[in-house]
């Protein structure tokens, strides 16, 4: 949080206090009567404007509090959220939107904070402002869109960034520029690279033609773009020579390609190809691995102590091509930073540069200081509020008013009880249900009393007839005469015989 050095007690104006982010006195001098809308004499900036161009987000909250207009603007059409995204103060662009304040205002040149956001290369307030609900598809007086506006600036990251969003790689503005006329026409070689390979069709992206009938390359002559000129002569190049034979004459970059790492593996320690070996189009391993995103190839390569400076035709090492497919993972690995990273447009001279940089030791020592003092506040602040919340409540209830809360719970309290009236009905009816069943299993249960006498008198019964019938049979079978032979009866006939012999006579059957 930035700080000056003057002294508290020489505050000129309410604006001195903002920019040092003294809550303290700038609540004093608003007691005073100064005014939290009073405009600046040079800048037109209120009170809020000049909180966001400094960051002090403690006085960006006060001011809300306090009722300071947001939507005020400068001569440029400028409100404290277009001042914010210029600034890159993320936070400062989440307590506007948290406080209702629209992110969608156009300035004077029909720029919204998310077109300045991306001009400025401010990748955090990009994704601030899109989660509030933002238009990533609004256009500028000059029919541009935020991708424009980071392609034209050469913001990378950004133009990666919204993109991913969903934004229009090939929408034109009035004059039919695309943001790939716009990257060759400002020399813009990393963002051209990236359109080129979102596309999926480079010729499609350096064909178009504006309404003037010029192309990218046409754009990049007229300004003397020579690296825009080298990569799209190397494209032109290589779709007019096509090599057919490439993946038979380089097995280990298409190992590499594809991610397939045993391959590679094999193919480099035994010595069939080199590590640091080149295509026709003087692309390394490295580069084949980095397009596509393979960091565990990476990783191996750089164990094996491959170089990764080499350059391919194109000029480009490992890293930058990593950069162009956007794998970002990649490109860390590799030592590289974005390029909204490496450049930033810091608002204000040269001179107060310089000042700022002296002062960077001592603004970290009181940042600490200022950070604890800050959140002390509004912790007292909010306690505050509290009491004073709960005193209205009172004074509102005992005047006859009935609160918002108060009626919800009595309406939890009606809901409540007229469930509790539904279950007791349902418990009623289900103890009545309970009596009826035990009076029906009592009655069931004497009828099945009844039907295990009758089978028990039953089994009784049929024990003494079985008894009786073998007693019966028994009798038959002693009163039945024995036969001595199977193969007929002998009967006693009452007749004299006068031989010797037996008194019996055997008749055949």
């Amino acid at each position: 949080m930035p700080v000056s050095n003057s002294n508290p007690t020489n505050y000129q104006s309410i604006h001195d206090a903002v920019r040092n982010c003294d809550v303290l006195h700038l609540e004093v001098m608003v007691k005073n009567g100064a005014s939290v809308n009073e405009v600046e004499p040079r800048d037109k900036f209120t009170p809020l404007h000049t909180a966001c161009n400094v960051g002090a987000l403690e006085c960006v909250h006060w001011l809300l509090w306090q009722g300071a207009d947001p939507t005020v603007t400068t001569p440029r059409g400028w409100t404290p959220a277009h001042i914010a995204a210029i600034r890159g103060f993320e936070n400062c662009i989440e307590a506007l939107s948290n406080n209702g304040v629209s992110l969608s205002t156009k300035d004077a040149r029909g720029q919204t904070p998310l077109h300045l956001a991306a001009a400025h290369g401010h990748s955090f307030c990009l994704n601030t402002i899109l989660r509030s609900g933002a238009d990533i598809t609004v256009l500028d007086n000059m029919g541009w869109t935020a991708v424009h506006s980071a392609a034209y600036h050469g913001r990378l990251g950004c133009l990666q960034f919204l993109l991913k969003w969903g934004g229009v790689a090939d929408e034109v503005d009035i004059n039919g520029n695309t943001p790939a006329h716009l990257a060759a026409a400002e020399g813009n070689l990393p963002c051209l690279k990236f359109l080129v390979c979102q596309s999926g069709s480079a010729l499609s992206v350096l064909s178009a033609r504006n309404d003037h009938g010029e192309t990218p390359k046409d754009l990049a002559q007229t300004f003397y773009k020579d690296n825009i000129l080298e990569y799209i002569g190397h494209i032109e190049r290589e779709q007019d020579n096509p090599e057919d034979g490439e993946n038979l004459s380089f097995p280990a970059h298409v190992a590499a390609y594809n991610g397939d790492l045993n391959h590679l593996r094999m193919l480099v320690e035994n010595g069939v190809v080199n590590i640091n070996e080149r295509d026709d189009k003087g692309s390394t391993l490295a580069h084949k691995a980095a397009g596509q995103g393979h960091i565990n190839i990476i990783q191996w390569l750089l164990e094996m102590g491959a170089n990764m400076n080499i350059t391919n035709q194109a000029g480009e090492t490992p890293c930058d091509v990593a950069r162009r497919f956007s794998q970002l993972a990649c490109a860390k690995l590799l030592g590289g930073t974005s390029s909204d990273e490496a450049e930033e447009l810091v608002v204000g001279s040269e001179d107060e540069e310089e000042e700022e940089g002296d002062g960077v030791k001592k603004r970290a020592r009181k940042s600490k200081k200022l950070q604890d003092g800050a959140k002390g506040r509004a912790k007292m602040k909010v306690e505050e509020y509290e009491r004073l919340l709960e005193v209205a409540k009172k004074n509102y209830i005992q005047l006859g008013g009935s609160l918002e809360e108060d009626r919800k719970r009595l309406r939890e309290i009606r809901d409540k009880d007229h469930t509790i009236n539904e279950l007791e009905s349902q418990l009623e009816y289900e103890k009545l249900r309970r009596e009826k069943l035990e009076a029906q299993l009592d009655q069931y249960k004497r009828e099945i009393g009844y039907l295990n006498a009758q089978i028990e008198n039953m089994q009784l019964n049929y024990s003494t007839e079985e008894s009786e019938t073998q007693v019966a049979r028994s009798k038959k079978k002693r009163l039945k005469k024995k036969s001595y032979d199977d193969s007929g009866v002998y009967i006693k006939r009452n007749v004299t015989v006068s031989e010797r012999g037996t008194k019996y006579k055997k008749i055949i059957a």
